[in-house]
């Protein structure tokens, strides 16, 4: 766990109130390009299936919710409008982030937002016993179960993701 106070996030904070375990995985941000998700996996060493992509949707009728998928795939939005009872939903603007979750792009964690929107994580996350989540910022993953993912963001596990 993270010991140095200054770099500690909002997510940690949350994840140690809650007494929950988590490592953190620091890594380089300075060559990561377009594709992040995947990069980051590489850069940390973890497999692409075990790291998990927080995005922010708007919900037609429900407004905004959080999704989790691996950073391999790609969220199939009329999964993700159906599960939280919206008829469609879009991405948000990334300029949009930071006022809605507290969080910038390429640190968008699914837990310690600003506020607690639903958010549906991949149901492949339980087939692991640890996954990675954005730490909160950019250069620092977290590693947890994907249980205790689900007692910090109250997150339903589901299927939001593109089939090939």
């Amino acid at each position: 766990m993270a010991k140095d106070r200054k770099n500690v996030t909002n997510a940690m904070r949350i994840l140690h109130a809650a007494k929950i375990d988590f490592e953190t995985v620091e890594y380089e941000t300075d060559e990561i390009g377009e594709h992040f998700g995947e990069t980051i996996a590489e850069l940390t060493g973890l497999p692409a299936v075990k790291s998990f992509k927080t995005l922010v949707l708007r919900g037609d009728k429900n407004g905004i919710i959080v999704v989790c998928v691996p950073v391999s795939d790609e969220v199939d939005l009329k999964k993700a409008a159906k599960v939280s009872g919206n008829k469609k939903v879009e991405m948000i603007h990334v300029k949009e982030l930071l006022g809605l979750t507290g969080y910038i792009r390429g640190g968008v964690s699914p837990v310690g937002m600003k506020k607690k929107y639903p958010t549906y994580m991949h149901e492949s996350a339980m087939s692991f016993d640890t996954i990675a989540i954005s730490g909160g910022r950019c250069g620092t993953t977290l590693m947890l179960a994907p249980k205790d993912v689900q007692k910090a963001t109250d997150c339903q596990f589901t299927d939001i993701i593109k089939e090939d």
